[in-house]
Order: structure tokens, then C-alpha cells, then sequence
């Protein structure tokens, strides 16, 4: 098995030139640069990364943990990690916590084992306590889709109350009065502010919230559905359903279509995220934007700023969502 003294002798170079080179160190000529590469793979040489990491005291690997791995938004939001990690040498090693505390702790757990250089944590269910505490540990934490004002400088967040209230809002322009509410799971933070902005629109419309139009949902299709069969066996007036997720939203259409209910016609609908099937289904959705894309692209670049002490980023923190009229709701007469 080769080694990099034997990289040294066939490239005619020190170890130290070969080390550097390796570590993509600047302060090499592309003309020795290109002996080394080309003595590596000649001799069919692979560098001991975990050596290297032990030498350096740098891995060059961010752990990730998401909620989930499989529906359509945590997908883009890796997709924009890792290919802003790649780009500058690093790679991801991701783990899922399913959004529940325990497997949330067991994935950090199992990232910092690793040795991640950083972790990229879009966590649920695990406490602010915990987060805290593990803020104050020797591996630098960035949070994505969660705001801790004691560690502000570390969140990655979108202004969802604003984003609440902006649906609701929006409903509320066109005429209707008689609002339902589709919502996520109350344990959530980010379920707990759009319910938050949308009682808030209501109170400045002079509007009572009404509780026995509340559904707590889950963010899934699912959840849509099955809180659009529990409004309507109220047997309530209402003409609008504000949910707090575009899954949700689609889940709760189908229903209405599947039992003869036109949309926007009879019942106006408004979800949340922006995600690209409600896009292409009839009628398109009217959303909010939830740019979890563009967070997760942040996330990996606050690492790089903070971690790798790259200068050629620039990091935005917080997003503001942003309204997008589609079909789904129409002015009431």
C-alpha cells in the first residue's frame, strides 16, 4: 500500500509539499501541484482521512440532522447543504430524529461521534434547555427553522408569525368572515406562530377567533384530510380554510372535491410552504413562502463563515415569507 512519503519521492517534493496539497493549501504552484496528483494516481494513493482529522483536528464533515428524510421539503433544503458544503471541500453526514426527542439526542449523539467539525440541526422536539446547553459545547451548532433569542447569532429562521398572519390576511381582504383553521402540531414552534399571526389578523379585523373551527393537524396530507372531515361534520358556516402547510391544504382539497365541494367556489383555500406540487394541481394553490431552500443554503454558509473562517460569504439569518396568489381562494360575494 502506498504511502505519502512514497507520493514524495516519485512526485521529487517534500512530505510537507504533499501535505499541503492535499489540504488544498494555496501556497502551492499548480505545476507541483499537478506532480503530486499525478503521483498519487500513479501509485493508486488515498489519503487516511481519519488520520488527517486526527493531525488537523478537522474533519472537514458537518453532521445534519433533519425531522425527516422522505416528502417534498426537506429534500431541497439538503440538497442546497450539500452542495454548498461540496463546493468548498466538505461533506455532510446526515442523520433523522423523526421529530422526537429521543431520536433527536441519539442523532447529535451519533454526529458528534463522528467528529463533525459543526452540526446543522433542523430539531423539533428536543428543548431549548438542551440546545443551550449544547451551544455551550466545543462543536458550533446552527439551527435551522427554530429562533433561541440567548443564541440568536446561531438560528436560521423565518418570521412565521408574520407569515400567519400574512395567510390569513390575505383571506381576509377577499371578504370572508367565517374562517377555518388547519394547523400543525401545537408543539411545534413554528405551528405555534402562524396560529399566532393568524388570531392576530382576525383581532384587527374586528374578528373573534373561534376554536370550534380549529383543527390541530400534523403538516401532512394526511393531517389536511382529516381535519377537513372533522370541519365539515360540524355542520358550521364557513367559507375559507387557512392551513398552515400546502400539504395540508392538498389533503383537505381532496377531500372537498372527492365529496362534490368546489374550490375556490364554495370554500376558499390558503396553505403554507410554497412547495412545488400545489403548483401544477387544479385549482394551484395560494400559499405563503417557507424558503427552507434558501435556509439550509445559509445554514451550510454561517459553517463556513464561522467554522472554516471563509471570507467569501455572506450570511442572512432571517427570511420573510412572502405571498403568492394563486387560484385556490377567490373573493366572496
Amino acid at each position: 500500500m502506498a504511502t505519502i512519503y512514497d507520493v514524495s519521492v516519485l512526485a521529487g517534493v517534500s512530505l510537507a509539499t504533499v501535505s499541503r496539497v492535499m489540504n488544498n493549501n494555496t501556497k502551492v504552484s499548480d505545476k507541483t501541484r499537478q506532480k503530486v496528483l499525478d503521483a498519487m494516481a500513479s501509485l493508486g494513493y488515498r489519503p487516511n482521512t481519519i488520520a488527517q482529522s486526527l493531525a488537523s483536528n478537522c474533519s472537514n464533515s458537518i453532521g445534519v440532522l433533519v425531522s425527516q428524510l422522505d416528502g417534498p421539503f426537506y429534500g431541497p433544503m439538503m440538497t442546497e447543504i450539500e452542495t454548498a458544503l461540496r463546493s468548498a471541500n466538505k461533506h455532510v453526514i446526515i442523520a433523522a430524529g423523526h421529530a422526537d426527542e429521543e431520536q433527536e439526542k441519539d442523532g447529535v449523539d451519533f454526529l458528534m461521534s463522528r467528529g463533525c467539525d459543526a452540526l446543522i440541526l433542523d430539531v423539533e422536539a428536543v428543548s431549548d434547555e438542551f440546545l443551550l446547553q449544547l451551544h455551550k459545547g466545543n462543536t458550533p451548532i446552527v439551527l435551522i427553522n427554530r429562533y433561541i433569542d440567548s443564541m440568536k447569532e446561531n438560528c436560521i429562521f423565518l418570521e412565521n408569525e408574520r407569515g400567519g398572519h400574512m395567510a390569513t390576511d390575505y383571506i381576509l381582504s377577499l371578504g370572508h368572515k367565517d374562517i377555518a383553521y388547519i394547523s400543525g402540531p401545537m408543539y411545534k414552534r413554528d405551528a405555534r406562530d402562524r396560529l399566532q399571526g393568524h388570531q392576530r389578523a382576525l383581532s384587527e379585523h374586528g374578528l373573534m377567533f373561534d376554536p370550534a373551527l380549529w383543527f390541530e393537524g400534523n403538516f401532512r396530507e394526511f393531517g389536511g384530510s382529516d381535519g377537513m372531515r372533522h370541519l365539515l361534520s360540524l355542520k358550521k358556516h364557513f367559507t375559507a380554510v387557512v392551513c398552515a402547510s400546502d400539504q395540508m391544504a392538498s389533503g383537505a382539497i381532496a377531500v372537498c372535491l372527492e365529496q362534490g365541494i368546489r374550490v375556490p367556489e364554495d370554500i376558499s383555500f390558503i396553505g403554507y410552504d410554497n412547495i412545488p406540487f400545489p403548483q401544477y394541481i387544479s385549482p394551484k394553490l395560494t400559499t405563503v413562502s417557507n424558503p427552507i431552500n434558501e435556509m439550509g443554503k445559509m445554514a451550510a454558509l454561517w459553517v463556513l463563515q464561522h467554522v472554516y473562517k471563509s471570507e467569501k460569504v455572506d450570511v442572512n439569518c432571517s427570511f420573510s415569507p412572502e405571498l403568492f396568489v394563486r387560484d385556490s381562494a377567490k373573493r366572496i360575494k
